[in-house]
């Protein structure tokens, strides 16, 4: 988990929940965790595409 960007909390709340029997929810948890992954990711590609865009710009710019 931890190399799946989980913090020491979540990985706690998880083996906890895992060992109580409550899979349900530890895989809520987890999925709600890649959920905040994929929106972090969506806002980097988003940035990314801005700054493709802006050198390309630059670049026709200096023709």
């Amino acid at each position: 988990m931890k190399d799946a960007g989980c913090d020491r909390e979540i990985i706690t709340k998880v083996c906890r929940l895992y060992a109580d029997r409550q899979v349900q929810d530890a895989v809520k948890m987890l999925k709600r965790h890649r959920c905040h992954l994929m929106e972090q990711l969506h806002e980097s590609q988003s940035r990314v595409d801005c700054l493709d865009f802006l050198v390309r710009q630059m670049e026709k710019s200096q023709r």
